[in-house]
């Protein structure tokens, strides 16, 4: 058998690959460090939650300095992504770029402004589970354990992050989550205070969804889209509401599927394993019930 291992080379190397070759030729295919992205997540939540993520002991004489240092290399590794996204996604769109070191650091510094506020819902979120789930001893099992947590934390660092118009960062941090806990969660979705996730595998949350105050969850819920317009090349429209809206008060059971741009009323409770494609009103109780045998 002959091996014409430079004509297979050359396929692989070319064919379908032009643009990808054309801006690593000039430099500028330097994507986003998944590894600095983690350290990055690692240090906000040692400043969430201190002495649960990091040996290092504190006592209040020596806080504030340790919270300065871990915000300076949030800081520092926020700044330096910041510069690469940009750069990948100028140059994918065919713009000129004129992103700056300055730039990069000014939208790093906006989003260590919100790190309080990250903090205030990140507790409610805790208290919500502990208060929502008798399992719970205390908030430092939830804090240290829960997958729901770690979830909703990357996924509440990660919204404030597409607030800012940061790209791709914020999705590589909530797939971060994702590939840890079974829990997808997209960053551009609004979620109010105090939203608890009970065991939480398999648990999906699109794009425009936007899901109220004191919100509960199970395993195996789907809030996706039903269907979604496409263009006239057959591409699906960007960035349109497709996803549910679900108001406060709000209980879903494992193995609900709640489709579309549809409103689940205040104080609903919606049962396991419906499937729900139209809106209903507040204080609602959708339930399939089993037949005895």
């Amino acid at each position: 058998m002959v091996n014409d291992f430079d004509k297979i080379i050359d396929e692989i190397s070319l064919k379908g690959n032009e643009i990808l070759i054309n801006l690593a030729a000039t430099g500028y295919v330097i994507m986003p460090s998944v590894t600095n992205l983690k350290i990055m997540v690692h240090t906000l939540r040692e400043i969430f939650f201190p002495g649960y993520f990091d040996p290092c002991p504190l006592n209040h004489k020596t806080f504030k300095y340790y919270v300065g240092s871990k915000v300076n290399i949030i800081h520092n590794l926020l700044s330096e992504e910041i510069k690469k996204v940009f750069k990948v996604a100028n140059n994918f769109n065919n713009k000129k770029n004129t992103f700056d070191k300055d730039y990069s650091q000014e939208l790093s510094y906006e989003f260590i402004k919100v790190i309080p506020k990250i903090r205030d819902l990140l507790m409610t979120d805790v208290e919500a589970i502990f208060y929502g789930d008798p399992a719970s001893k205390d908030n430092s099992e939830i804090i240290y354990c829960y997958p729901g947590i770690k979830a909703i934390t990357n996924y509440r660092i990660a919204h404030e992050l597409t607030l800012l118009d940061i790209p791709l960062i914020p999705r590589i941090i909530t797939e971060m989550a994702h590939s840890e806990t079974g829990i997808d969660i997209h960053p551009m979705a609004k979620i109010g205070d105090h939203f608890a996730i009970d065991h939480g595998t398999g648990i999906v949350i699109g794009e425009t969804c936007i899901i109220g105050s004191n919100v509960k969850i199970y395993q195996g819920v789907t809030l996706g889209a039903k269907s979604f317009p496409v263009d006239e090349k057959g591409h699906p429209t960007k960035g349109i509401p497709r996803h549910p809206i679900v108001e406060d008060n709000v209980i879903i059971y494992s193995g609900a599927t709640i489709l579309g741009r549809i409103t689940i009323g205040k104080n609903s409770i919606i049962g396991g394993n419906v499937w729900l494609t139209e809106s209903i009103p507040a204080n609602s109780k959708i339930v399939l019930m089993s037949k005895k045998l």
